[in-house]
């Protein structure tokens, strides 16, 4: 029999409000709205289905203060994490929106209505205080507390829901259940005791043994329920993952274990957070879940430290393991002794055992550069899958970004990189200047700092997918403020490598070498905002390379960068 509900009835308001579906979903059409955010549509999806049972909406003022100050409702029920539905004031305003309003919540990817709203609160609360009380320090290394103060709209509106329709996933969608049909699913294959692992990250050969040993201690069957949500920025992608967890199951005995995704979206909270998910477990219908080292912990603080320690999360949970009335699984980190060929938790060691392991730091490095990953660590099908989505260097994109003043050189260098490129084969290559982009991107754009700034983000968006797509790019525009450089660099290295090459010819040189003489027309008044001229240009203070065409052959100019590309891998055979 699973694990009764948090609160003792699951709060699935798609059941409860089947029967006045039709009506709410004509007076969803007549409501104001909010679109939501991609972190509330994941809290609101698992409001609607029961996952945050005994919740029925977004916290109002008295429940937000009473879980960031006591880790409870007012009622006293146990609960770790404020869930609430964050507004700006002025779209509230403009809605006209008060207590006792009625709002209807969109789903950003399509614009369907997904629940209504019944305003009862609004709010706004002390970023400062939630991110102490609930993330354990005000520090914005924390992915949670830069969240908190970057992306957190002013006015906290809280209230009860009522379900219109459930989001539309595409995705998965065959192994994406709710509690009620993890139950259900747990009742037909007669699974009484059930251990969850929840995990972020790709598993390995230790997580299927911790798993195993889990079930084997509490005689249980095994729910893997990997997040498929908002997890740390710059985890591997979900699609990678459940690639990865469905290549695995077929590792544990027949009948023993289940994949079930969950669309949470992760704080990183450490203890709290941990607390958390065992409550989500318990709704989901779990008996048992694994909690194991620095689980949830979201790395180094400001100063270099760990946010949490690396069991405060089990003691937490463990504190309130009468009322969570889940059993708490906790384990240490496993270790492979190459002698025996097995696992075992690092406190089960004897002295002077060889041990081996692979962190998650090296096996990046080791997925980056082609390094052989042995079996002991991961099994082939995962290692496979891993390299498709996390190829070598000399496999993947980059963009080459050349920035500088109208007829600095730049074009031609650009011109000589594609060729030196083309000749070395391996990946095509894109060449995006200045003026052509004008004329087939950017038409319609003038010379304002703010279309200037336009003009450049449309090189990096255009720039980002062909790195993306594994293509070498060389872009090669005036683009003359730092700030918009920068939002490129940001936007291209999330996709592949990026180089900087700052064309610092002297203006004198570029007035000379412009043989149209749009330069002395722009010294005549004829141009007015001329880049050199009567319009700055901010020189790059953090280019990969600096390059003068008075000083430097174009061929050694182009040379160097090759170098560059070389050194990282990017080009050549290693």
């Amino acid at each position: 029999m699973a694990n009764s509900p948090h609160g003792g009835i699951l709060k699935d308001l798609y059941i409860r409000d089947e029967p006045i579906q039709a009506t709410l979903q004509a007076e969803a059409e007549t409501l104001p709205y909010v679109t939501l955010t991609e972190r509330q549509l994941c809290d609101l999806e698992l409001i609607l289905n029961g996952g945050f049972s005994p919740l029925e909406g977004f916290l109002t003022e008295a429940e937000y203060t009473s879980v960031v100050e006591n880790l409870r409702l007012p009622d006293g029920t146990l609960w770790a994490i404020p869930i609430y539905l964050d507004v700006d004031r002025a779209q509230l305003d403009k809605l006209g929106v008060s207590v006792g309003s009625r709002l209807t919540l969109r789903d950003p990817r399509d614009d369907q209505p997904l629940a209504i709203l019944t305003v009862s609160d609004l709010y706004q609360p002390s970023r400062e205080t939630e991110a102490i009380k609930v993330y354990g320090a005000n520090d914005q290394a924390h992915p949670a507390v830069h969240y908190l103060y970057h992306n957190t709209r002013d006015t906290y509106v809280g209230g009860k829901l009522q379900a219109v329709n459930a989001p539309q996933h595409y995705d998965y969608v065959a192994i994406r259940r709710s509690p009620s049909e993890v139950r259900g699913l747990f009742k037909k294959l007669n699974w009484t005791r059930v251990v969850a692992f929840q995990t972020r990250n790709p598993m390995h050969r230790a997580h299927r043994e911790l798993t195993v040993r889990a079930a084997r201690m509490r005689h249980a069957n095994v729910l893997i329920q990997p997040v498929v949500g908002l997890t740390k920025p710059g985890d591997i992608d979900h699609f990678t993952r459940v690639r990865v967890y469905q290549a695995i199951m077929p590792k544990y005995p027949n009948g023993m274990a289940q994949l079930s995704l969950l669309p949470l979206a992760m704080r990183m909270g450490g203890p709290r957070e941990a607390v958390w998910h065992a409550i989500i477990r318990k709704n989901f219908g779990a008996t048992h879940f694994i909690v194991g080292r620095d689980h949830a912990g979201p790395g180094k603080n400001s100063q270099g430290e760990d946010f949490y320690g690396p069991y405060e999360a089990q003691d937490l949970v463990l504190k309130y393991k009468d009322e969570l009335d889940i059993e708490v699984v906790p384990f240490q980190m496993l270790t492979y002794l190459p002698d025996t060929d097995e696992y075992m938790p690092v406190n089960e060691v004897p002295e002077g055992t060889k041990t081996l392991n692979i962190s998650g730091t090296e096996l990046r490095r080791r997925l980056k550069t082609g390094a052989p990953i042995p079996e002991w660590f991961s099994y082939p099908e995962v290692v496979k899958i891993l390299r498709e989505a996390n190829p070598p260097r000399d496999k993947q994109g980059f963009t080459v970004f050349l920035t500088g003043l109208h007829a600095s050189g730049k074009e031609a260098i650009a011109r000589a990189l594609q060729v030196a490129l083309n000749q070395e084969g391996g990946r095509s290559v894109s060449l995006l200047l200045g003026e052509t982009i004008r004329q087939e991107l950017s038409s319609e754009l003038g010379f304002t700092k703010r279309e200037r700034d336009i003009n450049v983000a449309r090189i990096g968006f255009v720039a980002s997918e062909l790195t993306r797509s594994g293509a070498a790019c060389i872009a090669a525009p005036i683009a003359p403020y730092k700030e918009a450089r920068q939002l490129v660099r940001q936007q291209v290295s999330k996709a592949g490598g990026f180089y900087l090459v700052h064309v610092a010819t002297p203006l004198e040189a570029c007035i000379k070498n412009d043989r149209a003489g749009v330069y002395q027309r722009a010294i005549n008044g004829e141009i007015k905002g001329f880049t050199g001229i009567d319009d700055t240009y901010e020189a790059p203070d953090n280019a990969d390379l600096v390059a003068d065409v008075t000083k430097t052959s174009i061929s050694q100019i182009v040379h160097e960068i090759i170098l560059l590309l070389e050194r990282d891998g990017y080009i050549g055979d290693r």
